[in-house]
């Protein structure tokens, strides 16, 4: 790798990072000794200490072992919305010496199916409101697979002062009474009061698994360690000069790994204050940075575009503001220059994935680039190379980021196919093949230019087409389906299908039914805005449909359009 990026990196800070030897979970009894009545979390306008965050993550680990019979190692899904209680869970389920498997809550029941099938959970922790997604998959037959224990949290148990914010519907409704087969409320847990056995896992055990798809359809879970975790959260911090006096805004979601590394676990290291906010919204936003003095604030540029869009901006107190940063989409040129205009900061860009627990690059906060990834930050080999023969490019020649650093994960849980194909071995070390193509200027920022592999980005959450498909082939009138990017205002790619159907539903099913029983049943970002019926779908001379042609004709379409 040339170090050419060195001339660049930020003043005073040591080039190697040296990582805690330690669990996660060491970071939450470290903070609560250190600050016990300072707030971790405020939600709105409640407030959980370091010292009760402690005590409540120990009653939910000892829960999960006396309970339900958790051990060393076992996968809980936690699958939730922003609030105290993912914060809670997260760190609990770690404390039980176990494996946070993180689940985006747009999911439906048979998204969620192959997460416990694949992961082996028995245990998951929900909401009140997405409970009835999650009751199907619970089975509490000996061997028969499934869930066995449902946590089932109100969000509502966490608002325990008179607020002035904007609280949506799902946040305040009432503590609901559940009677069915394997579920336990949250409140019912922690009054139990449990207290977990010894605190056992290492820096090397399996720490978080969050799930990435790809070119084959079901999602993989990337293996991370306690260490490849603690090597994202310590960087970030020390990246940007991050104390325990600074407070941070969690709206990007805690379930993928940018809003987890960033602006989860990094705070309560440093032992700062972060406020929660379960949905992004833009009103609530400007009041939380005005009443709590917020200094960092991790978005991405749809966020932004929002918030600058909002016609009573001037009227907040935003002023706290220290740090803008985000990654997962461009930031456009002209959104940057309005936020510079409002704020006085630059909006730094990062990049990373799920198989990276986060940043493997970022922009020096004090010379950061436009339109960036970024440069590789501690420890990290990051090479622009040749997809074929993987020799290393010069600058401004376009190849595949490579990465080998701390924060790799292991490889693909219970998939080792999938994990041979995605590592190569260069001068000795592995590198992760990560699929986005790039090119690296004279001062050694890399810039994203196109994707090897075939995944949509829209709104900066990674769809993967092969895994729509496998689910549109459930519906009986689809006979094929091809799924493509399409440009879209706000999102920047939508998705789109393209169908041919059934002889015997023709002229019976309308574009609009395909789009409406998708939304039913698969998460929203990734359920299809556009359906277009037609006639054949182009195939290679092995059978294979050409989506590359398909994915072509649709941006020139766009270009002309």
């Amino acid at each position: 790798m040339s170090d050419r990026h060195l001339a660049h990196w930020p003043p005073g800070l040591s080039r190697h990072l040296t990582l805690p030897q330690t669990n996660l979970f060491h970071n939450a009894e470290v903070s609560a000794a250190r600050f016990p009545d300072k707030p971790f979390l405020v939600f709105y306008d409640t407030l959980v200490t370091f010292r009760q965050f402690q005590q409540q993550a120990e009653h939910i680990a000892g829960f999960l072992q006396q309970v339900c019979g958790v051990k060393a190692g076992d996968r809980v899904l936690l699958y939730m919305q922003n609030s105290p209680q993912w914060i809670l869970s997260f760190y609990g389920i770690l404390r039980a010496n176990a494996v946070v498997v993180p689940v985006n809550p747009m999911n439906m029941t048979e998204e969620l199916r192959h997460y416990v099938q694949d992961s082996g959970a028995t245990v998951a922790f929900v909401p009140q409101d997405l409970h009835a997604q999650a009751q199907p998959l619970v089975s509490l037959a000996d061997g028969g697979g499934g869930l066995k224990h449902l946590i089932v949290a109100a969000y509502s148990d966490y608002l325990q002062v008179p607020t002035d914010l904007p609280v949506p519907a799902f946040v305040s409704a009432p503590r609901q009474a559940i009677d069915a087969p394997g579920v336990t409320l949250w409140s019912d847990m922690l009054a139990q009061q449990h207290m977990p056995g010894p605190l056992t896992a290492g820096p090397d055990d399996l720490c978080v698994m969050p799930y990435t798809s790809g070119t084959t359809g079901h999602p993989k879970g990337c293996m991370h360690t306690h260490r490849s975790a603690m090597s994202t959260l310590v960087g970030g911090a020390q990246w940007f000069s991050r104390t325990q006096d600074a407070t941070y805004l969690a709206v990007l979601p805690l379930f993928h790994v940018t809003g987890m590394s960033g602006s989860m676990n990094g705070p309560l290291f440093v032992g700062a204050t972060v406020v929660v906010l379960p949905r992004w919204d833009r009103d609530a936003t400007a009041q939380l940075m005005q009443r709590y003095r917020i200094s960092i604030w991790q978005a991405i540029s749809t966020m932004v575009v929002d918030f600058l869009a909002n016609p009573r901006i001037a009227e907040y107190d935003i002023s706290s503001l220290q740090a803008i940063r985000g990654g997962g989409a461009a930031m456009p040129k002209a959104v940057a220059q309005r936020l510079k205009e409002l704020t006085g900061l630059d909006y730094v860009e990062g990049y990373g994935m799920s198989e990276t627990m986060a940043a493997t690059h970022i922009n020096p906060p004090h010379r950061p680039k436009p339109q960036c990834l970024g440069i590789p930050v501690f420890d990290v080999d990051a090479r622009v190379v040749d997809p074929a023969s993987f020799a290393e490019l010069p600058p401004g020649e376009i190849g595949e980021i490579v990465v080998h650093g701390p924060q790799v994960m292991l490889g693909y849980w219970n998939n080792p196919q999938a994990s041979a194909d995605s590592f190569i071995t260069l001068d000795g070390k592995r590198f992760l093949r990560t699929g986005d193509l790039a090119q690296v200027d004279e001062d050694g920022y890399f810039f994203m230019v196109d994707r090897l592999k075939r995944m949509i980005n829209a709104s900066g959450y990674k769809v993967w087409p092969a895994e729509v498909e496998a689910m549109m082939y459930a519906h009986p009138a689809i006979q094929e389906v091809c799924v493509i990017a399409t440009h879209d205002e706000r999102r920047g790619e939508t998705v789109k299908a393209l169908v041919v159907l059934r002889e015997t539903f023709k002229g019976q099913i309308t574009e609009q039914a395909i789009i409406d029983w998708s939304h039913n049943h698969m998460a929203a970002y990734k359920s299809p805005r556009i359906v277009q019926l037609v006639d054949s779908l182009p195939k290679s001379g092995t059978g294979k449909v050409q989506w590359r042609e398909l994915q072509e004709q649709e941006k020139k379409q766009a270009a002309t359009g």
